[in-house]
């Protein structure tokens, strides 16, 4: 009895991560709403999620329920007229390809820069303290896991400033919310994405010392707190919110949201989407909005084997990528104790670091393929996907070096394509597949790579990114979301919305490789005409 009281008040709890007291635009407009997503009024179903309301949303619904039944009656008038509609991703910036990739980025970085300010009221838009600089295109917020690979890049600008900035707003958003949400608006608030908050305090300590790593401390105590929320209270084979107990009795982790309806940013498609699933409809929407708070939305890594999006079933999976992350995290903490010289917690998330080094290695590779997997906990097996989070491991130095060698094989046999890494062997249409590569993972793997002492083949990726950044630049004017690496001269596809671009994290990750590794074959400062 005391044991599920325990469970509630966790539950309880739970509540007040996801919850915000800020209402989100499905909750402040009941009906119209969901008339305007399914109406196709707008290509794209986050286009009036980011809408202004003009006025208090009580007297905009109150209008639409006595208008809305009567001849005549406009709803792309009446959304006009009561909204301020976000203007296309589009500017007037003009790309000079004569002066070269490395200026063009130095200008991006103005351009994706944002002012820190409120929000106007009602605005699906949450507030932040500082500067920040956004993933560009139809993206106007910031994200999580985008900031950390666009870091990379401002650390090279040596824009520390703006780094510092960018950590200050995550440890607003964590202080404020429990966690840092997938990204800045309201609709996001009930996930986060992969916990890269580590990782950017240790890039601030290459500028600012370790320093940095006690003085966020709580804040990256408070992100492990909502990460392992009910895992004290779990038996063998449960799982609650983000936390999975092994059927060894290890606790791992999983992607999860909290709520279980269409997501507001993508409604209709979701919608439309679970009308062919044989899953609850709940279910259905709760895995297809875990998927997003890993970032791959969508692939097969997260579909049974039929490959199709109705199958997905995101939180019966525990991820290997989000296992290392959260594997760092605790190292992260340890160190800012020893920092501060205590012992005791030292040694508590040390141990913590280590019993989850030894499930990855137990739970994830699979040795009849030579790689690190994601493991279903339902079915209890490794799922039979190969994915590049398989480097992952790598990066973080879990891997054994004999595990390295046989990565490295797989890596050149099955992932290496003349362009860069593709991100899974699988066709599906889904943007996180083949033939698409993107550029977090281009870099986790070279990251990775290096660490086991594997050079030739990191310089061989990276110069094959760099080539395919370049070109397409060359003959756009544009530094893209993603990358077709197979048909270098396609562009790539698949997704819930057009191909972007801007982009934060091509930028910051390209030009950290431009200032670390001998550049291509290619002019990478003028026209091929030149």
């Amino acid at each position: 009895m005391i044991k599920k009281y325990f469970l509630f008040l966790q539950l309880l709890c739970a509540c007040n991560f996801a919850s915000s007291q800020i209402s989100t635009p499905r909750q402040l407009f009941p009906g119209l709403f969901e008339a305007v997503q399914l109406s196709n009024i707008f290509p794209d179903s986050k286009t009036f999620v980011d809408a202004n309301p003009n006025r208090n949303p009580e007297l905009i619904i109150k209008d639409y329920n006595d208008q809305k039944d009567k001849p005549g009656f406009d709803l792309t008038q009446f959304v006009n007229d009561n909204f301020a509609i976000p203007a296309p991703p589009i500017n007037s910036f003009k790309t000079d390809i004569s002066a070269g990739i490395r200026k063009h980025i130095d200008t991006l970085w103005q351009i994706l820069s944002r002012k820190g300010d409120t929000a106007p009221m009602y605005s699906s838009l949450l507030p932040l303290p500082y500067d920040f600089i956004i993933p560009g295109g139809r993206f106007r917020e910031i994200y999580y896991w985008d900031s950390y690979f666009t870091m990379l890049g401002l650390q090279e600008s040596h824009k520390t400033e703006l780094i510092q900035g960018l950590i200050n707003n995550f440890a607003y958003l964590i202080d404020k919310y429990g966690f840092i949400p997938n990204g800045t608006r309201t609709y996001y608030l009930t996930r986060s994405q992969p916990p890269f908050f580590a990782m950017m305090v240790e890039l601030l300590a290459k500028d600012d010392g370790n320093a940095v790593l006690t003085k966020y401390q709580p804040e990256l105590i408070k992100e492990y707190k909502f990460w392992m929320r009910g895992a004290d209270s779990l038996q063998v084979g449960q799982a609650a919110f983000n936390s999975v107990k092994m059927p060894g009795g290890e606790i791992l982790n999983r992607y999860w949201d909290e709520s279980n309806l269409p997501r507001e940013e993508s409604f209709k498609r979701d919608v439309d989407a679970a009308k062919l699933t044989k899953q609850a409809p709940g279910d259905f929407y709760r895995n297809v909005r875990a998927a997003a708070e890993s970032g791959w939305d969508f692939s097969t890594r997260w579909f049974d084997e039929t490959g199709k999006l109705e199958s997905i079933r995101t939180t019966d999976i525990v991820p290997v990528d989000l296992n290392c992350l959260l594997y760092h995290l605790e190292l992260t903490i340890a160190k800012s104790y020893q920092l501060q010289g205590n012992n005791g917690e030292y040694l508590v998330y040390r141990n913590k670091a280590f019993k989850r080094k030894k499930a990855i290695l137990k739970y994830c590779w699979s040795e009849s393929k030579g790689w690190f997997m994601d493991y279903d906990w339902k079915l209890k097996h490794t799922t039979p996907n190969l994915t590049l989070t398989g480097v992952f491991p790598l990066e973080f130095e879990i891997a054994t070096p004999q595990q390295a060698d046989r990565e490295t094989a797989v890596l050149k046999a099955k992932f290496l394509k003349s362009g860069g890494l593709v991100t899974t062997i699988n066709r599906s249409g889904q943007q996180w597949d083949n033939p698409n590569a993107w550029a977090p993972l281009q870099y986790m793997a070279i990251k990775g790579l290096n660490n086991y002492h594997k050079k030739a083949l990191a310089t061989t990726i990276a110069q094959r990114w760099m080539k395919t950044n370049v070109d397409v630049f060359n003959s756009t004017g544009k530094l893209m979301e993603k990358y077709n690496v197979v048909d270098t001269n396609i562009k790539a596809g698949g997704g819930e919305y057009p191909l972007q671009d801007g982009f934060g994290w091509t930028n910051g990750v390209l030009l950290n490789l431009l200032d670390h590794y001998q550049q291509p074959p290619v002019n990478l400062y003028l026209t091929p005409s030149n």
